[in-house]
């Protein structure tokens, strides 16, 4: 069982960087990241199962008819609130498969962005030009207090579907993954995944053009983050993803959006080269920028305020440089059990062995997201401080 489980992890990370690789290995501007794709790919050591567990399809409908590109544009528009400005100078494009990650620290505009894409929210300035067959569907994890706890997910999808025979309503709860056997629990008896999922299913029920799932992973364990990045993928439509969570992120995103100084641009790179911009001497340019719009100060005054922020990042940078090496350590110790995995036929012979480092490899998986969602929250904060 849970051998199964890393490996459809695995398959999940592997399909998304096929997916990658097939549709940017053209590009001039996206070469670089689809061949460090390419490089993943090949580190990749199978991992063979001994035996095949039955899993719950969990899928999300996409629209009937897709929408011709561009699906949004905007044109130097800004977003807020009232008379407060937020964001301003947005020259973005959304695509119909485009699947973007929004990164930046908390309090940057990241939840304004997403109101505004998503219709909440409209332009207090300059413009954004919408498809007029657009439908956007938003999950956050928030959400889930709208569930009634008594209640179970086919009566949830009753209220979508009041005059759908027993049987459709069946069937589509089959489809957001709840079967027979589940269909009729009652979602205080469900898992937090479970909950997360069936609030997703029906926030996407008629089919949206565009998703935008905000901390989507939050509170869920290996299974059901494996769920939804196979649900993702699998989508046909466009994906906005805000989330700290790097797993997800490396494995649904193909574009990120880097939201900060009140606008949001594209980015690019990957989580990688994100990484080099957050440690590297982008701030020190940004300063240097300023310094010259404000007028030039005393050499002495610039290095005293230099050491000062150096000083008061030290911490900082500390513990972001420890969380790469526990990351680092990590991604190694998985390689090895992985590679020990590889070897079904080994296994065969032994699979008690082998359901020991299935849980050794879920227990690191598990370590590793965490400390990737740290050095993601810790980047964050580093770039703006």
């Amino acid at each position: 069982m849970q051998l199964a489980k890393a490996k459809e992890k695995q398959d999940a990370e592997r399909k998304h960087l096929q997916s990658f690789v097939d549709r940017f290995k053209a590009k001039a501007t996206k070469a670089r990241q689809a061949q460090s794709r390419v490089k993943r790919l090949e580190k990749m050591e199978t991992i063979a199962t001994i035996v095949d567990r039955d899993v719950q399809p969990f899928s999300l409908p996409g629209p009937e008819r897709p929408l011709a590109p561009p699906m949004i544009v905007l044109d130097d528009a800004s977003a807020g609130y009232g008379e407060r400005k937020v964001l301003s100078k947005l020259n973005l494009t959304l695509l119909p498969d485009d699947r973007i990650a929004l990164l930046g620290s908390n309090g940057n505009g990241k939840s304004t962005f997403c109101k505004l894409i998503g219709g909440r929210l409209a332009p207090l300035s300059g413009t954004m030009r919408k498809s007029s067959k657009l439908e956007t569907a938003y999950f956050a994890q928030h959400q889930l207090d709208e569930l009634r706890m008594e209640d179970t997910p086919v009566g949830h999808l009753r209220d979508l579907m009041p005059d759908a025979p027993e049987a459709k309503v069946r069937s589509k709860a089959a489809q957001i993954g709840f079967p027979a056997s589940k269909a009729d629990t009652p979602v205080k008896n469900l898992s937090g995944g479970e909950k997360a999922r069936l609030m997703l299913g029906l926030a996407a029920f008629a089919g949206p053009h565009l998703l935008i799932l905000d901390e989507p992973t939050n509170h869920l364990d290996i299974d059901s983050r494996t769920a939804l990045v196979n649900a993702i993928n699998d989508y046909p439509g466009a994906v906005i993803l805000v989330s700290h969570d790097r797993f997800l992120i490396e494995s649904c995103a193909d574009r990120l959006w880097i939201v900060g100084d009140g606008t949001v641009k594209n980015f690019d790179g990957d989580m990688e080269d994100y990484r080099a911009l957050v440690l590297g001497g982008a701030k020190a340019a940004r300063r240097e920028k300023a310094a010259e719009a404000a007028g030039t100060k005393p050499k002495t005054e610039e290095r005293k305020e230099a050491a000062t922020k150096r000083m008061a990042q030290g911490p900082l940078r500390q513990k972001l440089n420890l969380t790469e090496a526990k990351i680092a350590k990590l991604t190694g110790l998985i390689e090895k059990v992985d590679g020990v995995l590889g070897n079904g036929a080994a296994f065969a012979r032994d699979p008690e062995k082998a359901l020991t480092l299935s849980r050794q490899r879920a227990d690191l998986a598990a370590a590793l997201e965490a400390a990737e969602e740290e050095w993601l929250e810790l980047s964050a904060e580093l770039e703006s401080a």
